[in-house]
Formats: structure tokens, C-alpha cells, sequence
């Protein structure tokens, strides 16, 4: 597959804390997919992977504070202010609606964006979170923010046992000679501003801590939803992403096989086509 031309349009949207970096990719006046970004990942992270969609939709990417163009102070952080900043980036790039496509963190963005801002949806897709409380995902945040908090040698640790958590079986397998430059180019992107990953993850107390308040707003989301989760993620579990569907009744749930909590990056032979096929019923060309 070719590489992606470089973008049609980019800019940087102010808020009282900083700036988001933003592009836009395609040709201008299509239906337009936003692709949100992981914790750890930045618009670069979506180059490979332009080419599934630009063919048929442009493409709105943009980071959150401490990722790639955006501001990085070390000052507190709000999701909900993530999801109001892609509305201003919308109306800056000339988007009037979009479909959202929200990965791990970018999934509670995208969440929080179709709760807040649901007539600015086509549709929602989401992959590898939760909208419910779970101990053990209270535990995980909670050891990443020691190891993040533990200084240059314990972060050395995290970077190791991060892709040990995070991948499926399968994908680690089949590249493994490449898991060692896959993480030490995350450590050496993080090394000297960890506190952007602390202020992303501290984020999310208070989007849990208003979960229960906010529930209505979820389960009033106004555009189709999909869930796709990976079979073998041990951060979120299919289980507990199966319950966004119980909660969402214009959600269903789709498991796919041979992956963990990375659907878009181990699998991207399933993900990509069923997004597309999806994309296509809200367009009735299915």
C-alpha cells in the first residue's frame, strides 16, 4: 500500500492550558474520520495506516497535550477538555460532522466528544476501553503511574512490561526482532517528559469519577456505535468492552480473534475492513 500524501491542511488550536496540533488529510469536502490517538501515540502513529481510509474520507488527526505538536507543560489535564477541543478543530479544519474513531485513551476522548458534542457524529467507533468501574483497571493505571513516578530506571522497566501487557500472543510471535526498536523508541520519545504520560492518566480520575453522573449522557449517544475488541486483551478484557453495549443502545460489539489490546496495530487485516464496512451502512452502501 502507498504511502499517504502529506496533509491537505494543519494548524494548532488554542485553549487556556496550551495549543493542540492538528492536520487534516485527503482531498477536502468528504465524509471525514478522525482518528484518535492511543496514550502514547501522536499524529505520526497514523501515517502507515492513511492509506485505509483516504481513498473514500479525509482524515482529522490531532494530539493531546504531551503528544507530538501540542503543548507539553507539566500542569493538570481534562479529558472533556479534549473532546471540546476537536469541536474547535472541526470548525478550524471547515469539518462540520465526522466519524469518530477512538483507540485506548482516544476511545475515552472520542466517548466523552460523542456524549458532549453527539450532533457532531456520523458514527462512533471504539476499541480497548471502558465505561464502567473495574478494580483491576483501577490497579493498572495505578502501577503505570508508580512506574511512571519511579525515576529513569523504573520507567526503563515500565517499557518492557508495557508491550508484554499490551500485545496479543500472535503479534508479539511474529515481531518479536522488532518489539526491542518498537520500545526503545517509546522510551526514548518519554524519557525526559513522563510527566506528559502521568498528566494523561491522571485525566482519567475524574472522567471515572463522574462516570456514574454521566452514564445518561453515554447511554444517550445518538449515532450508530461500534465496539471492537480484541480477544486476547488483558487490559480491558472483550467482557468488560461488552458492556459499552449494554449501556449504548445504538452499540454492538464485535471480538476479533489473534490480538490483545492493539486491534488496529496487530490485526489491521480485520480492523481497517470492518471500519470500513461499518462507515459504509451509515452511507447505505453496504
Amino acid at each position: 500500500m502507498s504511502a499517504a500524501p502529506p496533509p491537505l491542511k494543519t494548524g494548532f488550536s488554542a485553549s487556556p492550558k496550551g495549543r493542540f496540533f492538528w492536520e487534516l488529510h485527503g482531498s477536502g469536502g468528504r465524509e471525514t474520520v478522525c482518528l484518535l490517538n492511543g496514550l502514547a501515540m501522536s499524529t505520526a502513529s497514523w501515517a502507515s495506516f492513511l492509506p485505509q481510509l483516504i481513498d473514500a474520507y479525509d482524515v482529522l488527526l490531532y494530539d493531546y497535550f504531551g503528544q507530538g505538536g501540542s503543548s507539553c507543560d507539566d500542569v493538570p489535564c481534562l479529558i472533556p477538555d479534549f473532546a471540546d477541543a476537536l469541536e474547535r478543530i472541526m470548525d478550524a479544519a471547515g469539518v462540520p460532522k465526522l466519524h469518530a474513531v477512538g483507540v485506548s485513551y482516544g476511545g475515552f476522548v472520542a466517548a466523552d466528544f460523542a456524549r458532549r458534542h453527539g450532533d457532531r457524529l456520523h458514527t462512533l467507533t471504539l476499541s480497548g476501553i471502558l465505561l464502567s468501574h473495574e478494580t483491576l483497571f483501577s490497579m493498572y493505571q495505578e502501577l503505570s503511574l508508580r512506574f511512571y513516578r519511579g525515576g529513569p530506571e523504573v520507567f526503563e522497566v515500565y517499557t518492557h512490561y508495557m508491550y508484554e501487557k499490551i500485545f496479543g500472543e500472535a503479534f508479539v510471535t511474529r515481531f518479536a526482532p522488532k518489539l526491542e526498536t518498537m520500545r526503545k523508541n517509546f522510551h526514548d520519545r518519554y524519557r525526559d517528559r513522563v510527566h506528559a504520560l502521568i498528566r494523561l492518566t491522571e485525566a482519567q480520575n475524574p472522567f471515572f469519577e463522574s462516570l456514574d453522573a454521566n452514564l445518561a449522557g453515554y447511554a444517550a449517544i445518538p449515532c450508530p456505535v461500534l465496539i471492537l475488541a480484541g480477544a486476547e486483551d488483558r487490559a480491558i478484557p472483550p467482557r468488560v468492552q461488552r458492556k459499552i453495549a449494554e449501556l449504548i443502545p445504538t452499540a454492538r460489539c464485535e471480538e476479533i480473534e489473534g490480538c490483545g489490546h492493539v486491534v488496529y496495530l496487530e490485526r489491521p487485516d480485520v480492523f481497517w475492513p470492518r471500519l470500513r464496512r461499518f462507515l459504509a451502512e451509515k452511507r447505505g452502501e453496504a
